[in-house]
């Protein structure tokens, strides 16, 4: 029978049957009792288990059910939180919520000043609580009767003997010499007179004295005996006074736990911390007003970093999201709360933030979304995938088009935190499209934080799609009037140069840096000068890894070979080498000759093609092909102020910009000709009626084709045979003569058609250059 209860008991003291499953047993010194981590079978929670075992202490029973019973009965938010208290005839179990023991860290030193200051005060508030309104007395106020809970606070236990002094027959009296370690903490006047004394003096007096050793053992890490009492080695200075006062050795005159509070808490006394403070106002959040809820705000912002983060996680963080959600809170108290959310793990910020925060996103108070927004990558990292994708961001997408310009920058400056927690579906769909809306943004600042935001995004857009968006977006920007925009723009060229292929470098963004390159801004300028030398850096690095040529060998056997570049000479390889090298090899492979007039000693060369802005060439009368190459290659002048007699024919005047300034751009190639001889199909004559005309030069006109059947009709004079297909023309309406009827002593007739108008125009001054504007 023994045997079947040594095996029952041995069973439950392993956790069989019970709602708990014992884990690691925690050292807490001497006591009755032996403390285990333990986990609660129901919902998997932490938990705490004392443990009593009858048969190995039966002696101390009496302590062990006094500490059960007191414990069920005594409710204080100082005292240990008991969740059930179960017994059988082997063992006592009281469980609690899951503690630590302060002696851990007194003995390890490792208690900042402030939170000792905090922990001394929950303790003696709690005395003052069960001496005063309890009409009780502890006696067991040490080090090893303290706990720290999970959320950091210290909580008051030990009540082995927890006595009430309304009863006669109290524990206290009867076994308050069996606790262990007694007699290194007992009161001088117990150790003389009993435990029966205390009826004789302040029912406060054992406890003070208690208090007394706690703060010794607190600030030293250890007390050895009654000769360390009243000794203020490591205490605070300003807790000098008070401290000394709990412990002097006549009862009558100590200092209560409840006075000692009152002192601490006196203006500028040792308890008037902002820890403290914060403790006492957060069970009131809910029913602060504002300003009141500011002042507690910035008190908890002034908190230095080594408060006790478990008291900011598990007893400040639950009152603050109440406050935020329920309470009208507000921005300010949403910013504390997500400054401590960031300081818990994973699963913690899982399990307690991240509904809050999904919730948030859908108020639409505009200052609440902005301190999210604002906030967003404190918490990003913390939270789901998921939770961001498919119910965040849809939330977050109404901020883009709001009417606030604060809520729309917000939201913009937000899409790079969450840019990683976003699927390739949302990012280069429905995101795309919002940037391009905030890309053409009133605010010039929304539009600059756009490009910024596309830039440092861009390695996570679809690489189809990736430099089409990204070209289109930063040349827009480049032509904002607003230069922080422009410069957002370069910038951003610059930083995603690895994302363009080397034609798009060459094609599309170098030509749209280069009108930066002239901006008003010096800072653009500078900027534009970077980004352009970063371009061209690679285009040449690319450039010098093509091949020479990537024509065939075949087809470079078929094609007509080129004649060798003569001394004095422009090289095959300087810019203008290859217009002249054609233009000659044009000449040279001309077949057939233009059939002499009669007048004409020598046959004329067909005139190649050229465009209609182009000088005539000087048709010489004998001249080898040879001479013709150096005529084309040698730079003749030709003087801009001419006489009346000098100048050309009058031409009609087209008083056209627009057709002028095309006229221009197609002839480019024809500007470096104002030096070269007089064009053969305007040239001057000796004729008298010219010379002696008062008709002024009018501008050149290159709207039209040269007339060439003019010029032929005056070369054969009566025009005796009739001229070769595709150079038929209506009679010229320039007067026209050959250089040869210049050379001849006989003056040749000049044959006008029509009269036409030779009143000079006003010709502008050196007005070449201003169709290129």
């Amino acid at each position: 029978m023994d045997f079947l209860k040594s095996a029952i008991g041995s069973a439950i003291a392993k956790g069989g049957g019970l709602p708990f499953s014992l884990g690691d047993k925690v050292d807490i010194g001497d006591s009755v009792w032996s403390l285990h981590n333990a986990t609660k079978r129901d919902d998997g929670s932490d938990c705490s288990v004392f443990v009593f075992h009858i048969d190995a202490n039966r002696s101390r029973l009496p302590l062990a059910k006094n500490a059960m019973h007191k414990s069920r009965t005594l409710r204080h938010p100082g005292v240990i939180k008991v969740l059930d208290t179960i017994e059988n005839e082997q063992y006592l179990y009281i469980i609690t919520e899951r503690l630590v023991p302060l002696s851990w860290p007194v003995k390890r030193r490792s208690l900042s000043e402030e939170t000792a200051k905090w922990g001394l005060y929950t303790v003696a508030s709690t005395i003052n609580f069960i001496n005063a309104h309890a009409s009780s007395v502890h006696g067991v106020v040490r080090a090893s009767s303290v706990f720290i809970s999970q959320s950091g606070e210290w909580k008051l236990g030990g009540f082995d003997i927890l006595s009430s002094m309304k009863e006669d027959d109290a524990i206290i009296y009867t076994y308050g010499s069996i606790v262990p370690d007694a007699a290194r903490y007992t009161p001088p006047e117990v150790v003389k007179g009993g435990w029966d004394v205390i009826k004789q003096n302040p029912l406060a007096a054992v406890d003070a004295y208690g208090l007394a050793i706690l703060i010794f053992e607190v600030f030293n890490g250890s007390f050895s005996g009654g000769d360390q009492v009243g000794k203020t080695t490591n205490i605070p200075t300003s807790m000098h006074q008070s401290y000394k006062r709990l412990c002097t050795a006549n009862p009558k005159f100590r200092l209560s736990p409840g006075h000692f509070v009152e002192q601490g808490k006196k203006h500028g006394g040792f308890f008037q911390t902002p820890l403290i403070r914060m403790t006492e106002d957060i069970d009131k959040l809910g029913l602060m007003d504002e300003a009141e809820r500011e002042n507690f705000i910035n008190e908890l912002d002034q908190l230095p970093e080594e408060f006790p983060e478990d008291f900011f996680k598990m007893r400040v963080l639950p009152e603050l999201l109440k406050s935020v959600e329920f309470g009208g809170g507000g921005p300010k108290v949403l910013s504390a709360t997500l400054k401590i959310g960031a300081k818990l793990s994973a699963e913690e910020f899982n399990a307690m933030m991240t509904p809050v925060i999904v919730r948030l996103f859908g108020n639409p108070d505009r200052a609440l979304r902005v301190c999210l927004l604002d906030n967003l990558p404190l918490m990003i990292d913390s939270l789901p995938k998921k939770t961001v994708s498919d119910k965040i961001f849809p939330q977050m997408t109404s901020g883009f088009t709001d009417v606030a310009p604060v809520v729309r920058e917000q939201t913009v400056k937000a899409v790079v935190p969450i840019i990683t927690k976003l699927s390739d579906r949302v990012i280069n769909g429905e995101l795309l499209k919002l940037l391009a809306r905030t890309a053409r943004d009133e605010q010039p600042g929304i539009r600059t934080n756009t490009a910024i935001c596309l830039g440092r995004i861009a390695k996570n857009l679809g690489a189809a799609d990736r430099a089409k968006v990204l070209i289109a977006a930063f040349t827009r920007s480049m032509k904002d009037p607003f230069e922080h925009a422009r410069a957002a723009g370069l910038l951003a060229f610059s930083a995603t140069i690895d994302i363009y292929k080397d034609d798009d470098c060459a094609q599309r963004i170098l030509p749209a840096i280069c009108p930066l390159l002239m901006d008003t801004e010096k800072l653009i300028r500078d900027q534009a000068n970077k980004t352009f030398d970063v371009y061209l850096r690679r285009i040449r690095k690319s450039a010098a890894t093509m091949p020479d040529t990537v024509i065939p060998p075949s087809a470079r056997a078929e094609a007509p070979s080129r004649p060798e570049p003569r001394a004095g000479a422009a090289g095959e390889h300087s810019w203008a080498g290859w217009a002249i090298s054609s233009f000659t090899n044009k000449i040279a492979t001309a077949s057939g000759a233009i059939e002499p007039t009669a007048t004409s000693a020598q046959p004329a060369d067909v005139e190649t093609a050229r465009p209609a802005s182009a000088p005539r060439p000087t048709q010489p009368s004998t001249s080898t092909t040879t001479e013709l190459h150096k005529q084309a290659l040698r730079p003749t002048a030709q003087p801009l102020n001419r006489s009346h007699s000098d100048r050309p024919p009058l031409v009609p005047y087209h008083d056209d910009p627009e057709e002028d300034a095309d006229d221009v751009f197609e002839a480019w190639g024809a500007m470096d000709d104002d030096e070269a001889e007089p064009d053969p199909f305007t040239a001057t004559t000796a004729s008298p009626a010219l010379s002696s005309s008062k008709a002024g030069a009018v501008p050149f006109d290159d709207g039209g084709e040269p007339d060439f059947a003019g010029w032929l009709a005056a070369k054969s004079g009566a025009a005796k045979k009739p001229l070769p297909k595709g150079l038929s023309k209506a009679a010229s309406t320039n007067t026209v003569a050959t250089r040869s009827s210049v050379a001849s002593a006989k003056p040749r007739a000049v044959v006008v058609p029509k009269k036409i108008d030779t009143k000079p125009k006003e010709e502008p001054e050196d007005d070449w250059g201003d169709a290129w504007d």
